[in-house]
């Protein structure tokens, strides 16, 4: 989800990205890396937490492939969006997934109402926006994302609305059939 996301959003931002563009999908590769931990594992937030940091090492220990481009995260700004992001995955993923497993859709419509599930997936996604808005002004030099900064806020806020619409209908609409 979160790759569609970034794809919908990169397309809809009409932007020049260049050698950008390859630093953006690995910055969404870590994420659903981070994700895929917190569905899979029964670990403590705070556990997730420093995985995180660590996979984000791995990631801007690969950024030296871009001279121009520095990440210094400051996890000040991130880490409260971050924590708040992988709660609401874990509460989302224990609900989905408990037993008797019957499938995503049977376990999302038992579990909540087409439009619980649609704001829990924007508030997902918002979140990210949030993480992603957090992390550019960790961004040096600041030159490369100042400019785009709030522009790609607003239209990440109307991607999310869009897609969670659209992961709602997909999984209610049939699973109602």
């Amino acid at each position: 989800m979160l790759r569609a996301y970034s794809r919908r959003c990169v397309a809809a931002a009409r932007l020049p990205l260049g050698p950008l563009e390859a630093l953006l999908a690995g910055n969404v590769d870590k994420e659903v890396r981070k994700d895929a931990a917190a569905i899979r594992s029964a670990r403590s937030v705070e556990q997730l937490l420093r995985q995180a940091r660590e996979i984000d090492r791995e990631f801007i220990a690969r950024l030296e492939r871009f001279p121009l481009v520095r990440l210094r995260i400051r996890y000040e700004d991130v880490e409260p969006l971050r924590r708040r992001r992988i709660e609401r995955l874990l509460e989302a993923a224990r609900a989905l997934l408990e037993p008797p497993w019957r499938g995503i859709r049977a376990a999302a419509s038992a579990r909540y109402s087409r439009r619980e599930f649609e704001a829990l997936v924007r508030e997902h996604l918002r979140l990210y926006a949030a993480e992603v808005h957090a992390l550019s002004r960790s961004v040096r030099p600041a030159l490369l994302v100042a400019p785009w900064r709030e522009r790609l806020r607003a239209l990440m806020e109307k991607q999310a609305n869009a897609l969670a619409r659209e992961v709602a209908s997909l999984l209610y609409d049939r699973a109602m059939r």
